[in-house]
């Protein structure tokens, strides 16, 4: 029995600092994917949010939010939080129900309006919150902890500040054309380099921005789709959201026990785990990808994801961007869409925005950054509290 569902529209809001209500760019980015999908809005049964958290009540009940501003249609709801992992978890929540014959068409909404700065955690103190507990008492703000993955790829595999400036250059270039992207301008390396320090090895423009912006799609069944006469449509292969592996061991701090047992292997992270869930679920291996969207918080975090999803082995990934194997034209073009360094961030939509890029991708839509050929293509976001996210689309 298959597990596939479809991806039978696609839509997305403009990435900016435009200050308005998340709700609009999440109606604009429905409507798109509605329109795209050439589905009435009466025909989707159920809408699943992605979560905002700075948006006040409106954003922690998403789904229901943009059910209602859309129109009320009868469609059943539900909303889903991840931090970045936000959106793919929302498209498995739809992905479940329609599996399960609980619903046909889904619409999966994520839409943020961002503050200006470092995204911190909300007010209050969280003694047993590990993210709380790095900001408040480490003073280890993302652009940090960015920096902490950096130093490690430099001590470990001989990566350079080059290195990481040549994924911006890359990722800049193929932005250029993309509409929906915030920035659409080439850098050059040593723009990157003579940008302020941020965190050391890190530059300003080593990190990504923080972003207004919304995305869409709408997911149905393989029937359904028959039905319209949709043939060959792109196709979601895998979803995976899954924890990391640890040998037996108990961190002493209230909810953050570890202790497991049986077959743990202690070499496969959360990042690890996450690919090599998806590809099993998929049935296909990494050599099958043709493009990848992965999470660019930082240049270095690109690098690493390239492994962690086993686009290439362990320390290879330097080598890969030096040769040209990651931009378009290349074995394996990793962010086409120009990824969170031309879009930043909008963290219940950046999800949602890969899977777009990539249903255009394997659609051969995707205008001025196509990846000639592309059938099979593969996503990657971190979230908090040791997970995050990969979803797999197939053609």
């Amino acid at each position: 029995m298959s597990n596939d569902i479809v991806v039978l529209g696609a839509g997305m809001h403009p990435w900016g600092k435009w200050g308005r209500n998340f709700v609009q760019y999440g109606v604009h980015a429905a409507r798109a994917a509605l329109k795209d999908a050439g589905v009435p809005w009466t025909d989707v049964d159920l809408v699943v949010g992605g979560e905002t958290v700075r948006n006040g009540y409106a954003g922690y009940v998403a789904g229901s939010t943009f059910a209602s501003a859309l129109g009320w249609n009868g469609a059943r709801i539900a909303t889903s939080y991840a931090a970045c992992a936000t959106g793919a978890q929302a498209i498995d929540t739809a992905r479940a129900r329609i599996l399960a014959g609980m619903s046909e068409v889904a619409l999966v909404v994520g839409a943020d309006t961002t503050p200006k700065g470092f995204l911190a955690p909300n007010a209050g103190e969280r003694w047993d919150d590990p993210d709380w507990l790095r900001f408040r008492l480490l003073g280890m703000t993302n652009p940090a902890y960015f920096a902490l993955y950096a130093r490690r790829r430099m001590d470990l595999y001989g990566a350079t500040a080059e290195d990481f400036a040549q994924v911006k250059v890359k990722n800049s270039r193929h932005g250029l054309t993309n509409p929906y992207a915030r920035y659409r301008k080439e850098v050059a390396a040593q723009e990157v380099l003579d940008s302020a320090v941020v965190s050391d090895p890190l530059h300003l423009l080593d990190i990504c921005a923080t972003s207004d912006g919304a995305a869409a799609v709408v997911l149905c069944s393989t029937a359904y789709a028959a039905r319209l006469g949709v043939t060959d449509p792109v196709r979601v292969k895998a979803v995976a959201t899954v924890t990391p592996s640890f040998p037996n061991t108990v961190i002493d701090m209230p909810l953050l026990s570890t202790d497991a047992s049986g077959g743990i292997d202690p070499e496969h992270t959360f990042k690890e785990s996450i690919g090599i869930a998806a590809y099993e679920e998929a049935g296909i291996d990494p050599s099958d990808v043709d493009v990848a969207e992965v999470y660019d918080l930082s240049t270095a975090l690109e690098l690493d994801w390239m492994e962690d999803l086993q686009l290439c082995k362990r320390g290879e990934a330097e080598a890969l961007l030096r040769a040209g194997d990651t931009t378009l034209g290349g074995r394996i073009p990793v962010n086409p869409s120009g990824g969170l360094a031309c879009f930043g961030e909008a963290v219940p939509a950046q999800a949602i925005a890969q899977v777009c890029e990539l249903t255009w991708q394997l659609r051969g839509q995707a205008e001025g950054r196509q990846v000639e050929g592309a059938r099979v293509g593969i996503t990657a976001n971190q979230g908090l509290f040791g997970h995050g996210s990969s979803v797999i689309l197939a053609r």
